[in-house]
């Protein structure tokens, strides 16, 4: 325990606010916010400098237009949270909300899919997604909802991945019946080492949770808690 305990504050001496900042991918994916909420919600990110902010495609504009100049980045949510629309779908999707101004793209695969074994439809509708953002520069990750999925449905998504190349994988939604474990990431990890880097989200609330995840190598983390945990380590300077 106490090998943990040093690990955690070697780590923690490393990094600063604005580095622990940029870590997070500042989140707002709730169907009944207003705009009085995104507009507060894009004033905290630009004030804590956080990498991007995680919303669904129709505030895309809105948010782009507030976040301006600030260094912010702008992601948008895509088949989100169930994956279950069709490749045509999340494709359209994809460019209508790179089109409105999103720098980075998180989508939903289709977990149906995975559980019957056509890895064919989950590597065309991943590359699809992924061509698209390679062909605007824009960031992609590929969202796995590991609460759903064996151990071995995960290797296997992993290894698609490796294939196509997004710029992410990420462990969950948020919005399933589990978030990021430290097990599920080190897995990615295991799998993907730094060919892809890792995004880990859904559950994570607590500076030591974060703290935990850089340490196995996690480069993004998604959150609606951000802003409480970077104050709670500036508490710990």
């Amino acid at each position: 325990m106490n090998k943990v305990v040093d690990l955690m504050n070697n780590l923690a001496k490393q990094l600063t606010p604005e580095s622990l900042a940029q870590y997070f991918d500042h989140t707002l994916l709730k169907p009944f916010a207003t705009v009085e909420a995104f507009e507060q919600f894009c004033a905290d990110s630009a004030k804590y400098k956080f990498k991007m902010v995680a919303i669904n495609p129709a505030p895309v504009k809105l948010c782009k237009k507030l976040l301006e100049g600030s260094g912010v980045r702008v992601g948008a949510a895509i088949g989100f949270p169930l994956g279950q629309n069709t490749i045509e779908t999340k494709i359209f999707e994809t460019e209508d909300a790179i089109n409105n101004g999103s720098d980075e793209i998180d989508y939903v695969i289709n977990i149906t899919q995975l559980k019957h074994r056509n890895y064919d439809y989950i590597e065309r509708e991943m590359a699809g997604v992924v061509e698209l953002c390679k062909k605007h520069s824009v960031t992609s990750k590929v969202i796995f909802e590991n609460c759903f999925l064996t151990d071995d449905e995960k290797k296997e998504l992993c290894k698609i991945a490796l294939n196509v190349g997004p710029d992410f994988i990420k462990t969950s939604t948020g919005f399933g019946s589990g978030g990021a474990t430290l097990e599920d990431v080190a897995l990615m990890k295991n799998m993907v080492g730094d060919k892809i880097k890792v995004k880990a989200a859904g559950g994570i609330r607590t500076l030591d949770m974060v703290l935990k995840l850089i340490d196995l190598g996690v480069e993004r983390i998604g959150s609606t808690a951000s802003i409480e945990i970077v104050n709670t380590f500036v508490k710990s300077l």
